[in-house]
């Protein structure tokens, strides 16, 4: 899978509550779906989905114990995450950086002339 693909499932999976609150959960220790579930007012099903996005972009693990499948959440998703958020921010800095430059170039063209 490209890395612009990987982002987008990842970005995709984040950008529901649920989805986020779910990560939360599983970060600090595992869970069953059903266990999830509870924690929701819509049904188990629906959860199971959520589950499945997260799954998909790679935020979440799942392990079958017994008869449950338990959910992990997945700290090293949260490292591309947060790498990609990285060079936005590096990107987004950069052109203030020459944003400013130009201005102090040129000190007369801020002044609303």
């Amino acid at each position: 899978m490209r890395d612009q693909e990987r982002a987008d499932r990842l970005f995709h999976a984040l950008s529901d509550a649920t989805r986020r609150d779910i990560v939360r959960r599983t970060m600090q220790h595992d869970h069953s779906v059903s266990a999830l579930a509870r924690h929701y007012p819509m049904s188990f099903a629906a959860v199971q989905k959520h589950v499945a996005v997260l799954d998909r972009a790679g935020l979440v693990t799942k392990r079958r114990e017994g008869r449950e499948r338990l959910v992990r959440g997945n700290v090293d998703a949260i490292r591309r995450a947060h790498f990609v958020l990285d060079e936005l921010e590096a990107m987004w800095r950069g052109r203030l950086d020459r944003f400013g430059e130009v201005l102090a170039e040129h000190p007369d063209q801020g002044e609303g002339r």
